[in-house]
């Protein structure tokens, strides 16, 4: 992890850890839902523009949790915040493994979301605030190629799980996993501080003060933009990956090892995408390096998606394909953390990151819908490019925001 890993403080270090494992639990249960829309659409006899329902439900109570998760942090602190969305998480994922409906199905994947877009803006705000500004850039995005840990084994579990349970009953089993590595979690950042500013901010303003700050004519077009960044940067990703999997198999006749083994190719270069995105937004800027991976993005996407590929082909340019798709999220929790002062900084970072949710939450849907006109391929790769479209033109809005000092930071190095 470089130089910046071991210049560390140990609290540093014990956050960085901590905010790394809840973001690779949260994408072990969130990816596990895509590696099962298969298993869903025969097991309620739904459609792909049902199942793709599912996951925009997902997505669009995560945009209000995400709000409501970064105003709590401001309010009340960003640990405590952090304990109560982890377990709002762990517990619908959990129970989404006993749904015996459609509708129960999709209450249970809105409460999810609720949980997933609190803990996002609770955990990124706590590492922003609690590592050097030099750092902070490297750091975070360390911390979101946890995703790919997550997601791998998501695969991993999907896969052998289907291989030696029925498709009906293998759903449910991979749900309920989701509950257990969450309880680990939640014990470990029982050990965390809150940042000062937190810990400051708590009986300043009142809550509703809190969540509407971040629409004040001072932060009021980096919320508006932000949000924009958010739309894109969310729509082309969920885009991409819910049917990804569907995809490999229906379309590309991949068996599910077969396509977990191409899966793999893309998460392990998610992984190296998500760091060197970090440290690339250190060296030369948040604009640049945003606007270098959108545009890399878009080029990969519809190569991958539009030209006839053998098998081979597809293996090697699925490199490409999730190492550039790691670099936009990678870059967000920095890039917004120092949009916004001390008081809606949580409020602002959550509103930012997850209103993208609530229209990104139309692409899992859109592209459902237009895989039965235009075939899947194609509605994933126009869906995915026009997303990423808009990410190129938030980040020429935004102003540069690399190493921003925050206030009292040099209190939680010690």
């Amino acid at each position: 992890m470089s130089n910046w890993y071991s210049e560390s403080s140990p609290l540093e270090r014990r956050t960085f850890w901590a905010s790394f494992g809840g973001w690779a639990l949260d994408a072990l249960d969130v990816q596990m839902f895509g590696l099962a829309i298969p298993a869903l659409i025969a097991a309620f006899g739904i459609s792909k523009a049902d199942a793709g329902l599912l996951g925009s439900v997902t997505l669009f109570f995560g945009a209000f949790g995400g709000w409501l998760g970064g105003a709590l942090g401001d309010r009340f602190g960003r640990v405590k915040a952090l304990q109560i969305t982890v377990a709002t998480f762990a517990l619908a994922t959990f129970a989404c493994a006993f749904a015996m409906s459609y509708t129960q199905l999709l209450v249970l994947k809105a409460i999810q979301g609720i949980g997933f877009g609190a803990e996002w803006a609770c955990g990124a705000v706590l590492m922003a605030e609690i590592i050097r500004p030099q750092h902070r850039g490297k750091a975070l995005g360390s911390v979101q190629s946890a995703w790919a840990v997550g997601w791998g084994a998501a695969v991993l579990l999907s896969a052998l799980v289907f291989t030696y349970a029925p498709a009906d009953l293998g759903w449910r089993i991979l749900f309920a996993i989701g509950l257990l590595p969450a309880l680990l979690i939640i014990f470990i950042r029982r050990g965390l501080k809150e940042p000062p500013r937190a810990i400051a901010r708590e009986a300043e303003a009142p809550f509703l003060a809190t969540l509407s700050g971040i629409f004040h004519r001072d932060v009021l077009r980096s919320t508006l933009v932000g949000g924009l960044f958010g739309i894109g940067a969310h729509g082309g990703y969920a885009a991409l990956t819910t049917f990804l999997p569907t995809f490999l198999r229906e379309v590309r006749h991949l068996s599910v090892l077969g396509s977990s083994f191409y899966l793999a190719v893309i998460i392990v270069a998610f992984f190296c995408g998500c760091v060197a995105s970090g440290f690339i937004s250190d060296r030369v800027g948040r604009r640049a390096n945003v606007a270098f991976f959108a545009a890399a993005c878009i080029a990969t996407v519809l190569v991958y998606i539009f030209v006839p590929l053998t098998n081979g082909q597809m293996l090697v340019l699925g490199f490409p394909l999730g190492f550039f798709s790691a670099g936009i999220p990678a870059s967000m929790a920095a890039l917004f953390s120092e949009l916004y002062p001390a008081g809606v900084r949580g409020t602002g970072v959550g509103f930012c990151y997850n209103f993208g949710r609530v229209v990104s939450a139309a692409f899992p849907f859109l592209v459902g819908f237009l895989s039965d006109r235009i075939g899947l391929g194609p509605a994933i790769g126009i869906d995915a490019a026009f997303a990423y479209s808009l990410v190129l033109i938030a980040v020429l809005l935004l102003p540069e925001t690399r190493g921003k000092v925050f206030e009292q930071t040099a209190a939680t190095h010690a």
